[in-house]
């Protein structure tokens, strides 16, 4: 598997920096409670003992993850200097053959979310999109399936 770009938005890395923060605290609640359940007794048939150490394990590998991931990630904080072609962080408005609107912005990999319109620089729509400008048009193909959009919009925040 290929590796995914090491970009990041400002916003998505403090979303980043929060869920660090949040995990940790989550972790000395579930630690007290592994510590309670393993006062009980016989640990072998403790429920709550097995469900907080596999609950630890989870926490604590999504910790390390981020830990890891977090200091290679380059947050892009800046807005291009040609604001009329499509780069990282834009917001593209598309149109459909069919004639419907919709809106994907080009985030790092970290911050996919497609019920917000979020999508990776990594993906194959992403990259048929990069560099494109408004009235351009672009044929995607995903899966032996094509698709053509037009770009109708091109913003950043």
């Amino acid at each position: 598997m290929a590796k995914s770009s090491p970009y990041i938005t400002v916003n998505g890395m403090s979303v980043l920096s929060e869920e660090l923060e949040q995990l940790w605290i989550k972790r000395r609640h579930v630690v007290q409670a592994l510590s309670a359940a393993a006062a009980e007794g016989d640990r072998s048939e403790n429920a709550e003992y097995i469900y907080r150490k596999k609950e630890l394990r989870g926490l604590d590998r999504r910790i390390r993850y981020l830990q890891k991931r977090m200091p290679d990630l380059h947050v892009v904080s800046n807005v291009p200097d040609n604001e009329d072609k499509i780069y990282f962080a834009a917001w593209v408005t598309l149109e459909t053959e069919q004639g419907d609107e919709v809106e994907y912005r080009i985030v790092g990999p970290d911050e996919i979310d497609h019920q917000k319109g979020n999508i990776s620089v990594d993906s194959p729509m992403a990259r048929g999109l990069l560099a494109k400008q408004t009235d351009d048009e672009i044929k995607i193909t995903v899966q032996g399936e094509s698709k053509t959009f037009f770009v109708v919009a091109i913003r950043y925040q």
